[in-house]
């Protein structure tokens, strides 16, 4: 009789190789199942495309821990440590939850015996899946470095609004077109907020209002788009690499809005020092003047605004609305008297959503 067991199956967005694809790695270890007396239904093949191996929430491997929780299987087939995760802790983890289960994890590319040996190799193997996983990421990192010293556009990422990327060809190098109707809209963004003296959020509204496209075709601008647009370096001339870098994700202390709770980034990005950026000209569509202006703004909203908290709240980052999922910001109003504190919705803030509130409960005094 067959004994039960299940697949698992990885590539990350980065490794999209020949020999490295979903389908190769399934049907090796179909075959591989065949030949050594395991029934896989085909219900039971978990698979993950484009998710990295750094992190533990993935769809197929969060259905294979529950099926061998559920104990249907007794063997878990992997073709590599490294496609059941790149972090070798990672991989010890895993190794041992399934085990509790009684379940054993077969790696097609590593020795299947239980000797200190093989045991032994197996764990060389994750440790150096997790330090290939660091080289490739510092090589990448320094390769495009090395290319914005001279200042090659082809080191950028998407060009923002008000451009189009132009890639390289054999005769020419990648470049930014400016594309005329996007760029009417930044320079009066710029305009309306260095002259006219526009809140950010107003100008959000002002977009809406008037239906203007965004990048992606629609017509809803969110306050964070002008912000950054604000901010974007690129409208003077200077568009920027290396603005920020990869740090590891500070602990989120309540639920995720529409994510049942869990975050699948283990990492998040923070700006850099200005000093650590590389310039990398392109066509300006503000003055340098014009920009300067909208940067001492920012700085003097930023410094004067009510929702600048110097000191942390006792509840601050914990609370979450339970009617909308949205969370609890403090906030602040004056009496005679004195100025009282509260713990406010950001869904029932009507000007920060496209068609208005969208959670009916009051603030709440802290």
């Amino acid at each position: 009789m067959n004994k039960p067991a299940a697949i698992y199956a990885r590539v990350s967005s980065d490794r999209q190789k020949e020999s490295h694809t979903i389908g190769s790695q399934t049907s090796a270890l179909v075959e591989y199942a065949q030949t050594h007396g395991y029934a896989v239904p085909s219900e039971w093949v978990f698979q993950d495309e484009g998710y990295s191996g750094a992190s533990l929430v993935r769809p197929g491997l969060e259905a294979l821990r529950d099926l061998a929780a559920q104990g249907q299987i007794v063997a878990a087939l992997i073709h590599s440590p490294d496609r059941l995760s790149r972090k070798y802790a990672y991989q010890v983890l895993l190794g041992e939850e399934l085990s509790r289960c009684g379940v054993d994890v077969i790696y097609l590319k590593s020795p299947s015996g239980d000797s200190p040996e093989d045991q032994l190799v197996v764990q060389f193997q994750g440790m150096i899946a997790e330090y290939e996983r660091a080289q490739i990421a510092e090589r990448h990192r320094r390769g495009k470095r090395h290319r914005a010293q001279p200042g090659m556009v082809n080191v950028l990422s998407g060009a923002p609004y008000g451009y189009r990327y132009v890639r390289k060809t054999d005769t020419s190098a990648a470049y930014y077109e400016v594309v005329e109707s996007e760029a009417d809209v930044v320079r009066m963004v710029f305009a309306i907020y260095t002259q006219q003296r526009f809140s950010i959020n107003a100008i959000a509204r002002l977009l809406n209002e008037r239906g203007v496209s965004t990048r992606t075709g629609k017509t809803r601008w969110e306050r964070s788009v002008v912000w950054a647009m604000l901010r974007n370096p690129a409208y003077e001339g200077k568009a920027c690499y290396g603005k920020t870098e990869q740090s590891p994700r500070q602990r989120i202390t309540r639920p995720l809005r529409q994510k049942n709770g869990i975050s699948n980034r283990t990492n998040c990005h923070r700006e850099r020092p200005r000093a650590d950026w590389i310039e990398v000209s392109v066509p300006a569509l503000v003055s340098k003047e014009t920009f300067a202006l909208a940067q001492e703004q920012l700085a003097k909203n930023k410094h004067h605004s009510p929702r600048r908290t110097i000191e942390p709240t006792l509840l601050q980052g914990m609370l979450v609305c339970q009617q909308c999922g949205y969370a609890l910001y403090r906030s602040s109003t004056r009496t005679s008297k004195r100025k009282l504190y509260y713990y406010r919705c950001l869904g029932s803030d009507a000007y920060r959503h496209f068609k208005g509130a969208l959670c009916t409960n009051r603030p709440v005094r802290s």
